[in-house]
């Protein structure tokens, strides 16, 4: 290893951060230098991200990157997935829609009345998702927007357009469209024909670590620096993963925070009738590897429920308070299923628990700290189950379950999980996406080498973790 700096742009449901990575002595040092909101906004076009905010925030903490560090060697951007901009030339077609927006259900039946589930799981191994691309794409094709656009960027590929002019589709990303053929790993546009999917929108495919450009003359000016922006595993998990200082073989990882992805790190993917039955999903990794996973409702529950009383209440909810008193409650608590797409929607959801809970006749939740502890049960069983799936799927013969991001910082979570599960949990690191964008960017600029073991070795070293040890 070398010393070296590089700048990774981690875009969250919630939230933003520029991070800048130094490398030196087998280790990394983080030093955030800029942090910002993610507010969705609801127009009368639907629920839309608010891109141009989202932007500004990164170029306010690449600015700073550049001001405090002279030799960053490259820039990387992650977020989440399924969601994108059309474009035609260099202009958008409107703004980035939410995958929470209601559109989607039009686009389900639209596609599956040309493609049933069973057959698209063949093609690309994805685990059905209403929010999922190729069902958002059926609902332009019929609002006649596909016909004007000759571009589709995913948000990390547009955030790369903003800084460089160029249009490329990074593959781990792509994988969760739902065209991307899960085995040749190339666009299915056999597949985009029969959706009415042109195939001129789907953007040239790029690995992580390849270079998309240099920034732009203007955006460089602005930075007062210049440096390439290299591609990264820009779908979110897909860089979590690749932080997990785990063994692959052996072990589970949960990447924990609006949402919980469950599963294990595979060679190929794993399409067999039980894994499309299971709705287990087989999406891009670093290094060609598959993240075999289960998506879970995750954290958004409690942030949505504590969010409700903020509204009613007018007052803020002290978490870390909140979760030492779940932690105590000591009475029956009524479990739920953290997969119903009843908790997806955003609004309503303590109302939503107890009716799901009461209708079943099971304990209803009457304080804060028993809703809280409900709903961390809730989570800790739907955890543990997919992992317990996630092994018999594939055969991997789990030993230690690896909680990364910010659930790992909920140590209720963490030892329900490991109760639940009979598994050793190991937490941390607390920013891995952000971690996994730095290390492919220094793989990448020659400050690090080796596969994703070496990686992960670098992290270990780096991040001491948690260990919560299953309880009778």
């Amino acid at each position: 290893m070398t010393s070296g700096s590089v700048a990774a742009v981690d875009l969250g449901a919630t939230s933003g951060r520029v991070i800048v990575g130094r490398f030196e002595g087998g280790q990394i040092r983080m030093d955030t230098v800029g942090r910002f909101p993610n507010d969705p906004l609801t127009t009368p076009t639907g629920m839309q991200w608010d891109l141009f905010s989202l932007y500004r925030g990164a170029l306010a903490g690449l600015r700073e990157a550049f001001r405090g560090a002279d030799d960053i060697a490259s820039i990387g951007v992650d977020s989440w997935a399924v969601d994108y901009a059309l474009m035609r030339g260099d202009r958008m077609l409107g703004t980035p829609m939410h995958y929470r927006d209601g559109r989607t259900a039009r686009g389900v039946e639209a596609v599956h009345a040309v493609a049933p589930f069973e057959a698209l799981y063949r093609r690309n191994g994805l685990q059905f998702l209403p929010f999922n691309t190729l069902y958002q794409l059926a609902c332009e094709r019929e609002d006649g927007l596909l016909d004007a656009a000759d571009a589709m960027l995913l948000i990390p590929d547009l955030f790369g357009w903003l800084l460089t002019g160029e249009k490329v589709a990074e593959a781990t990303n792509a994988s969760t469209t739902g065209l991307l053929d899960v085995t040749t790993k190339r666009w299915d546009v056999e597949l985009a024909a029969r959706l009415g999917v042109p195939e001129r929108i789907l953007p040239r495919l790029v690995q992580p670590g390849d270079t998309v450009g240099q920034l732009l003359p203007h955006v460089a000016a602005e930075l007062g620096g210049s440096a390439p922006v290299v591609a990264v595993g820009s779908h979110d998990t897909a860089s979590a993963v690749a932080a997990v200082p785990m063994r692959a073989d052996r072990a589970a990882y949960i990447s924990c925070g609006t949402w919980g992805l469950v599963g294990v790190e595979t060679e190929s993917p794993v399409l067999t009738d039980a894994a499309r039955e299971a709705n287990f999903t087989n999406e891009g990794g670093v290094d060609g590897r598959t993240r075999f996973l289960h998506n879970v409702m995750g954290l958004w529950i409690l942030s949505e429920t504590i969010r409700e009383w903020e509204r009613e209440e007018g007052e803020k909810i002290d978490l870390p308070a909140l979760l030492a008193e779940a932690a105590r409650v000591d009475g029956p608590v009524g479990v739920f299923d953290a997969n119903d797409p009843v908790f997806m929607p955003a609004g309503g959801m303590p109302g939503r628990i107890t009716a799901w809970l009461g209708e079943r006749g099971l304990p209803v939740p009457q304080t804060k700290p028993e809703f809280a502890r409900a709903i961390v049960e809730s989570l800790a069983e739907a955890f543990a189950g997919a992992v317990r799936t996630a092994s018999e799927l594939s055969g991997i013969d789990v030993e230690t379950i690896h909680i990364v991001g910010g659930g790992s910082l909920n140590e209720l979570l963490c030892q329900l999980t490991a109760d639940r599960s009979g598994i050793a949990v190991e937490a941390g690191p607390v920013e891995a996406t952000a971690v996994g964008n730095l290390l492919v960017q220094a793989r990448a600029a020659g400050i690090v080498s080796g596969g994703l073991d070496e990686l992960r070795a670098v992290v270990a070293a780096t991040f001491e973790p948690r260990r919560y040890a299953p309880r009778a």
